[in-house]
């Protein structure tokens, strides 16, 4: 199943040459959930040709999602399918911290480009870079094997939990609540899914304030998505569960979810720039054997369709918000 958003709305036009058009409960297909007026309206008017448009009005706009069986084809009015995609993965730099009290990366020169000269033909150099690092170095993914012993590790994770996983987007930030709960997530679909909860936790990456106070997942939560049969789960917060003193050490976030065979990502940014659904999330460490944790480069596509070309010299102006 794909996602679609569409739009339902009224229109008026204005003919080129004189004469207009109206019409009510218009349904379109749009590329994103935050498609805005002037978009909708210039989507609209590439439909209508071969009449040409001088303006068109739209009323009583409403945005929705539905689900497709098939990927649709290009129709007319709606160009091919394209992608924008968007960083979900903070830096990994030498020192740098990840979680207070665990060690930082070293990163070093095995071979540098002028000690490889002896090595290859003259004008040819290369350099091998070194890195030593623990698994929870940046943005990174837990494995069965981060929490239980003789759990699925790196290596074992299959790619449909890791790749291409439509996502939908949890919203708590700005709300000054810490607790992700089964409230929060009773509104979604969240089976096959990767769930990807938004906190804001990430404004306070690599200071002080990090740690203090950070977001993270129930145990009522975590026990509803697996019930509920989520793919994944990540958070752009220091931990997924309560790693604040008063929680004694307690971990039933990643206790549930790793039995249950979910993966984890702890440390996401960036979800501020994901619509709520349509956007596929992407996370896949390297396939190392006897390893529960590794960075990985996290990041999501978000579709969204553009005008067939013509449209741009077919003489119509979209309408603009008051």
């Amino acid at each position: 199943m794909v996602l679609q958003y569409r739009a339902e709305f009224d229109a008026v036009v204005t003919l080129t040459g004189g004469g207009g058009l109206q019409a009510q409960k218009v349904l379109l297909d749009v590329p994103h959930g935050e498609v805005t007026e002037a978009e909708i309206a210039a989507l609209f008017a590439v439909v209508l040709r071969p009449l040409t448009a001088d303006r068109v009005d739209l009323g009583a706009i409403r945005i929705f999602v539905e689900e497709q069986a098939e990927p649709l084809l290009e129709t007319r009015g709606r160009a091919a399918e394209r992608v924008r995609y968007v960083e979900l993965s903070h830096v990994i730099s030498a020192g740098m911290t990840t979680y207070p009290g665990l060690p930082g990366p070293a990163v070093t020169a095995h071979l540098t480009w002028a000690d490889s000269r002896g090595r290859y033909a003259e004008g040819t150099e290369f350099c091998i870079d070194r890195i030593d690092m623990i698994g929870q170095t940046g943005t990174y993914l837990d494995s069965p094997r981060h929490r239980y012993e003789g759990g699925t590790d790196l290596a074992g994770l299959p790619l449909e939990r890791l790749a291409d996983l439509p996502a939908v987007v949890v919203r708590l930030a700005g709300s000054g609540r810490r607790a992700v709960e089964e409230a929060d997530l009773e509104p979604f679909d969240v089976a096959g899914r990767a769930v990807l909860l938004h906190t804001g936790g990430d404004r306070h990456w690599a200071t002080a304030d990090y740690p203090v106070d950070a977001p993270y997942l129930t145990e009522g939560g975590a026990g509803w998505l697996v019930e509920h049969g989520a793919a994944l789960v990540g958070i752009d917060s220091i931990n997924i569960d309560d790693a604040s003193p008063a929680s004694a050490g307690e971990r039933p976030a990643h206790t549930i979810l790793l039995a249950a065979g979910i993966p984890i990502v702890e440390h996401l940014t960036g979800l501020a720039d994901l619509p709520p659904a349509g956007a596929r999330f992407t996370a896949a460490p390297p396939r190392i054997t006897g390893f529960g944790t590794f960075p990985v480069r996290a990041y999501a596509t978000v579709p969204y369709y553009e005008p067939h070309d013509h449209s741009r010299s077919a003489g119509w102006l979209p309408a603009t918000t008051a």
